[in-house]
Formats: structure tokens, C-alpha cells, sequence
């Protein structure tokens, strides 16, 4: 986890560069992102399946499940990091390229982005970054984040590391698939 960095969304990012045709100012608000560097080369598809396989993403997705009735399993993430769905547990495939994924939750809420970045040497940065649709504040009509998100602001750059710490963990060792 400590070697997870918050950083700033790079000009490159999905995140910055995709609007929705509605509201898309209201995603200038609150875009973040997190940063790990491997010394291998990674494919995007390696860290989606990392990413979203990993033990606390697996967590989460039990979450889901039991929450909102969207499951997902260790094959979905597969049709995922292989680009055969367009969905996957409360997400929905915005833009994809060979080194980036943009997915936005069903609500039209949030967003999130993986890519992966070739680094000098033969290495990958993993990136993670999250973007959280504003609402208008109902007193002066100005964008702003909504009262769950300011509260819950903390536990989303821990969860976030926490995440992101995962996934290069399993990468790092060479984990292949969890089983469900």
C-alpha cells in the first residue's frame, strides 16, 4: 500500500478527456488519482483482471451483490480485461483504448479509470483514478460534491491505495486468476 501515490490526473487520462453529452460540467469537480510503478511490462488487460480479482475488489463485489443485485464473478472480470463485455457488476464500459479503461456506474454517478502507463526500462506505472459526478449545491446552484461523498471522502483515498496496493501485490508475484 505504501508504495501507492496520490497524484494528479494526468492531461492523458480518459477521466479528463471523456464527457457524457449531459452535465458534462459536472465532472470538473472532483476527478483523483493513484500511481504505483512495476518494474515489468503490463498489459491493460493483466491489470484489469489484477484490479478487479483481487481480494478486496472480490469484497466489493459481494457487496454489490447483496446491495443492488448486480453480481459478477472471476469470468466476468476475464470479459472484462479481454473487452468482450460492455458491462460488468454496476458499471458500464464508457471508453476504452489499449492502454486505458473508463467505466461509469449505472446511476451515472461515478467513474472509474484504470490505465497502465510504459515506463523507461522495460516498466508499467499502474494508474487508478476516480471521478464523482457534482451536484448542485441547493443553496447557490454551484457544482459540488454531494454530502455521502464529503463523508465518505477519507475512506475513498484509503480504499482507493488499499485497491491499487492489491493489484500490484498479485502482479508483482505473478498470481494468475482467484477462483470464485
Amino acid at each position: 500500500m505504501f508504495a501507492v501515490n496520490q497524484k494528479p490526473v494526468p492531461d492523458f487520462s480518459l477521466l479528463r478527456s471523456y464527457r457524457a453529452r449531459l452535465h458534462a460540467d459536472a465532472w470538473n469537480s472532483f476527478l483523483d488519482c493513484f500511481a504505483t510503478d512495476l518494474t515489468s511490462a503490463i498489459s491493460l488487460a493483466e491489470f484489469i483482471n489484477a484490479f478487479y480479482d483481487s481480494l478486496p475488489f472480490r469484497l466489493e463485489r459481494r457487496i454489490i451483490q447483496a446491495l443492488i443485485g448486480r453480481p459478477s464473478t472471476a469470468e466476468d472480470v476475464r470479459a472484462l480485461s479481454n473487452g468482450t463485455t460492455e458491462q460488468f457488476a454496476a458499471w458500464v464500459v464508457l471508453a476504452r483504448t489499449d492502454t486505458q479503461l473508463l467505466l461509469g456506474d449505472y446511476r451515472g454517478h461515478t467513474r472509474s479509470w484504470l490505465a497502465v502507463k510504459p515506463l523507461p526500462g522495460g516498466g508499467t506505472q499502474l494508474l487508478f483514478g476516480s471521478g464523482i459526478r457534482s451536484v448542485p449545491d441547493p443553496v447557490t446552484g454551484a457544482p459540488s460534491r454531494s454530502w455521502g461523498f464529503r463523508a465518505l471522502g477519507g475512506f475513498h483515498v484509503l480504499y482507493s491505495r488499499v485497491l491499487l496496493g492489491a493489484a500490484r501485490r498479485r502482479l508483482a508475484s505473478g498470481s494468475g486468476p482467484n477462483p470464485d
